[in-house]
């Protein structure tokens, strides 16, 4: 593992804590202690197929739920996620390293209240922190794991260093893809990667412009026993989101199609997808992890954690 994916879990590390008891009402999360926000990496093998508007729209549908949301940008020098949605961040992570701004002083409130951090240049600058500067980083991610219900990391696209510091530090990933023969063929490659430094993680398949639900099934059956051929492995079928035109209109206006097209094919497909994550069983074969574990992973690596 790379410099900079021990030092990312070293901080996950540092941050671990159990996870919070949890009751369902009316079809939502209360948690009775506190919080410790439920971290999801979002990731694709190429880039193009609509990762961070996915996960922009994820993050807005779990907010209508009546979550907490926060999204860091983590696709070094190709961010975006501010793009879709009209917004200029004004500081990032390299702001808090430098103790220039707190946590809270580098979130951008995006649209219905979620949170946007933008990584910038501070997410290379994990690579040489000092221990002062790394402690002082842990104390200001506390902050977001207590105040939030989801941490979604939009990564960049590929098998680089970065993207899979991330992916790897994170017990669920969310991989997205489409019909096109490139994409399948690098999202297989990105699942034979995390899949050789963690054989157990939780791998699920977004696969998006979708023209049928039929079309969706035979991409998802065509990795799924590649997988299970090569990698021994299975990977879980999240859904589909239908191939549909709001979504171009709306990342032309900057306003996220969740809330410009709410009745569309594809707003109704991310809702489906939002309600799926919210109301799964927690079981003992499938921990829900929080943004403590996350941490712990981010910067340790596969050293034990303290």
């Amino acid at each position: 593992m790379n410099d900079q994916a021990q030092r990312l879990r070293e901080i996950i590390n540092n941050l671990k804590q159990n996870n919070s008891e949890t009751i369902m009402d009316q079809g939502k999360i209360n948690t009775m202690n506190e919080k410790d926000a439920r971290v999801i990496t979002i990731t694709s093998g190429k880039g193009g197929v609509g990762k961070s508007n996915f996960t922009i729209n994820l993050g807005l549908a779990l907010r209508k739920l009546g979550f907490s949301v926060a999204i860091l940008d983590a696709d070094l020098g190709l961010a975006n996620i501010d793009v879709i949605i009209g917004l200029i961040p004004k500081y990032s992570l390299a702001h808090v390293i430098r103790k220039e701004k707190t946590i809270k002083e580098v979130m951008t409130e995006g649209p219905q209240g979620i949170k946007i951090i933008s990584g910038g240049s501070g997410l290379r600058e994990l690579v040489n922190l000092t221990e002062e500067q790394l402690n002082h980083l842990i104390e200001n991610l506390k902050v977001i794991g207590k105040e939030t219900d989801f941490i979604l990391i939009d990564t960049g696209a590929g098998i680089s260093h970065s993207v899979l510091s991330f992916v790897n530090a994170t017990d669920e990933v969310i991989l997205v893809t489409t019909p096109e023969p490139t994409a399948i063929t690098d999202a297989y490659a990105m699942i034979k990667n995390i899949v050789t430094e963690d054989a157990e993680k939780r791998i699920r398949l977004l696969i998006n412009r979708v023209e049928n639900n039929q079309e969706g099934l035979d991409i998802y059956n065509k990795l799924n026993t590649a997988a299970q051929r090569f990698l021994n492995i299975t990977l879980e079928q999240l859904g589909y989101l239908y191939d549909d035109t709001v979504v171009s209109k709306s990342v032309k206006s900057q306003k996220p199609f969740i809330l410009n097209y709410p009745n569309s094919l594809v707003s109704q497909g991310i809702n489906s997808i939002a309600s799926r994550i919210i109301n799964e069983q927690i079981t003992e074969v499938f921990e829900v992890s929080g943004f403590k574990r996350f941490i712990n992973k981010f910067f340790h690596g596969q050293r034990k954690s303290i």
